[in-house]
């Protein structure tokens, strides 16, 4: 069994992704100098979570069944560290907790969950919204996390992520707070590596020697083009299937073409960007109380003035920044369909080749014979074992060879 066993919980939209890609990308590595991280495939924890969770998750959860026992089990195998990660993780119940929590045996269990402040945390959530094929408005979305009641299913999910000292009770609960570790993500402007430093501590690992050149990075987008891939969606989800939206929208049109893009980055209207800041001043006040093991800064939470993002809508965004997104991704759309085009072309070149290959070879004289003589065999005995024995000279075992 593992002498500890690390659980990285979240957040969605604080280096998750880049966590995880150093693990998975080093599993090998890792493993040999005493950190495990069982994954035969990148989603692997993805899977195991949905199934903890028992999320429905288009389908997917349906291939999930069994993961999360299926990595509880290499858990346990004997080892010095093993550990988990996934961001939806952030939302489990305390009975989801307990079982989990269970499922580690005697292990000593620590959770990690790394934060940042509201003001952009909001949009970055929103955008992972229109970047999964919604349509909601930006400001429909804001209006909803502010609902008190918080019973729409986007509001459900936004705090069960992202409540701070909510995720930090459900999973800490029953640890003593010294192992329940939040790495605050550091302010725009710091070095980029200093929040890998930060999770490689918790780890024990050396942030140096694991920090990759290129890692899967979940980008953000700019006000016109989260406008316009809102817009996207308004008119065009029907005629996309989820796995090509995922292929051709989210990764090509979205990650490595309008992320790119120099941009105006989305912020909060005035109004919400202060009553965002006081839920962060309590939360900095209350985690303060509790002796948790802070990786970073708690003032690290409190947001910038507004003043340091001008505020732009997206549902307004100017349209011909809009027009200037929509020809670039255009232009990688069009790009990928030459490109597939050519594929399938050299394709049914060599598919063509190898049929005039065939086409030869049947016409020849001998290759007839031999067809003739073979169909012979089947209906005569002694010439069928004089032409297995042939077959067996020739080092052949069957009558297609």
């Amino acid at each position: 069994m593992s002498d500890r066993v690390i659980v990285h919980v979240g957040a969605p939209k604080t280096g998750t992704s880049f966590v995880q890609s150093v693990l998975f990308d080093n599993r090998v590595r890792l493993e040999s100098e005493g950190l495990r991280y069982s994954a035969e495939r990148f989603d692997a924890h993805f899977l195991a979570a949905l199934d903890l969770l028992q999320l429905p998750w288009g389908g997917l959860e349906k291939e999930a069944v069994g993961a999360w026992d299926a990595l509880a089990a290499e858990v346990r195998r004997p080892g010095p560290l093993a550990v988990i990660s996934h961001e939806i993780l952030a939302t489990a119940s305390r009975a989801q907790v307990a079982r989990a929590l269970e499922s580690f045996g005697d292990a000593e269990v620590h959770v990690v969950y790394s934060a940042r402040d509201l003001v952009r945390q909001i949009p970055a959530e929103w955008q992972e919204n229109i970047k999964h094929r919604r349509r909601l408005s930006y400001g429909q979305f804001l209006a909803r996390i502010q609902d008190p009641a918080r019973d729409s299913r986007i509001a459900s999910w936004f705090w069960g992520v992202q409540e701070v000292p909510d995720v930090l009770a459900r999973w800490g609960d029953t640890l003593p707070p010294e192992r329940v570790h939040l790495v605050t993500v550091p302010r725009p402007g710091a070095p980029r590596e200093l929040l890998w430093e930060r999770f490689a501590g918790v780890l024990g690992i050396d942030p140096t020697v694991y920090a990759p050149a290129a890692t899967r990075v979940n980008a953000s987008l700019g006000v016109p083009e989260s406008g316009l891939l809102r817009r996207f969606n308004l008119a065009a989800l029907e005629h996309v299937p989820p796995d090509d939206y995922r292929d051709l929208v989210r990764e090509l049109m979205v990650h490595r073409t309008l992320a790119e893009r120099d941009s105006p980055r989305l912020g909060l209207p005035a109004d919400v960007h202060t009553w965002a800041s006081g839920l962060c001043e309590a939360w900095i006040e209350e985690i303060g109380t509790r002796g948790y093991d802070v990786v970073g800064d708690l003032a690290e939470l409190r947001p910038d003035p507004p003043e340091a993002t001008p505020y732009a809508d997206p549902d307004a965004a100017d349209p011909e920044a809009m027009v200037d997104a929509a020809l670039e991704a255009m232009v990688a759309l069009v790009t990928e369909g030459v490109r597939l085009r050519r594929v399938e072309a050299g394709l049914q070149a060599e598919v063509a080749g190898l049929h005039a290959q065939l086409e030869r070879a049947y016409l020849r004289p001998t290759y007839r014979l031999r067809e003739r003589l073979v169909r012979r065999a089947a209906d005569n005995p002694t010439l069928g074992r004089a032409y297995a024995a042939y077959r067996r000279a020739r080092g052949r075992s069957s009558p297609d060879a």
